[in-house]
């Protein structure tokens, strides 16, 4: 009787697989049945599969419908992710402008404040405008009593007949007339005074305007302006200083002689 070959995967498994009978130099009858179970078996899954065309054509069709649903489904939520990361990214870029705006109007802030608004700036503004205030009341002073004396020393000069006091009297009215000249020196100085109030000033409107144009321009700023209410009482509602050329609300000398025709 032959010696069959063991295989390596019999080695290496360490089992042993029970070689075929053979009667007469042919394979014995166990391997016969199993073979013959091996054939139908084969032969009831081709029936299956020509029988079963029908059944099988359905389900692929169910399956396919499926996965075209699920794509389908799957395609409208990636549309929705991208229309919510558009979405975000707007907002992103409207936040960062907000942040820019922001930074910009808080170095305008510091410049004002640093420039503008701190004590030894303030300070020299109101020492500059109270300069002026008592450098115009001293002068108005000075002309008020120059004026004065020059017309008492006119009066007496039309009384007099001697030389010598008409040329006292003389020499009097050519020096408060002197003193006149000098008083009126002031307005030189209120307008240097003046000047370095407006450039002050100036350079605080610049930046508002520049805080305005950062959130939207004059436009954007007027819808948020609230109504003016006068809440004056009494003859203080009466003040309003002195009229401006061309300011409306004032009536005029024409105005008011007209009302006596």
């Amino acid at each position: 009787m032959p010696v069959r070959k063991r295989f390596r995967i019999e080695e290496a498994i360490g089992g042993h697989l029970p070689e075929p009978e053979i009667i007469g130099g042919e394979i014995g009858p166990q391997h016969r049945e199993i073979m013959d179970e091996l054939r139908a078996i084969r032969a009831q899954m081709a029936n299956f599969r020509s029988g079963g065309n029908t059944s099988g054509s359905s389900a692929n069709v169910a399956i396919e419908e499926s996965a075209a649903r699920e794509v389908a489904e799957a395609r409208a939520l990636l549309e929705t992710y991208r229309a919510q990361i558009e979405q975000c990214e707007k907002l992103k870029i409207e936040l960062d402008l907000i942040h820019d705006a922001i930074n910009r109007t808080k170095g305008e802030i510091a410049t004002l404040h640093a420039k503008s608004f701190n004590g030894e700036e303030m300070a020299k503004v109101n020492g500059e405008l109270g300069a002026v205030v008592g450098g115009t009341e001293q002068a108005t002073q000075q002309i008020l009593e120059a004026a004065e004396a020059i017309d008492n020393a006119a009066s007496a000069l039309g009384k007099v007949t001697s030389p010598d006091q008409q040329k006292i009297l003389s020499e009097d009215i050519q020096e408060r007339v002197v003193s006149i000249f000098e008083a009126c020196n002031f307005q030189d100085l209120t307008g240097q005074r003046i000047n370095k109030v407006m450039t002050t000033m100036k350079f605080i409107e610049h930046h508002i305007v520049v805080m305005m144009d950062i959130w939207g321009g004059v436009d954007a700023i007027k819808a948020h302006v609230p109504p003016i209410v006068d809440t004056r009482e009494g003859d203080a509602k009466l003040l309003n200083g002195p009229k401006m050329e061309g300011d409306a609300g004032h009536a005029s000398q024409d105005d008011i002689d007209a009302m006596f025709n």
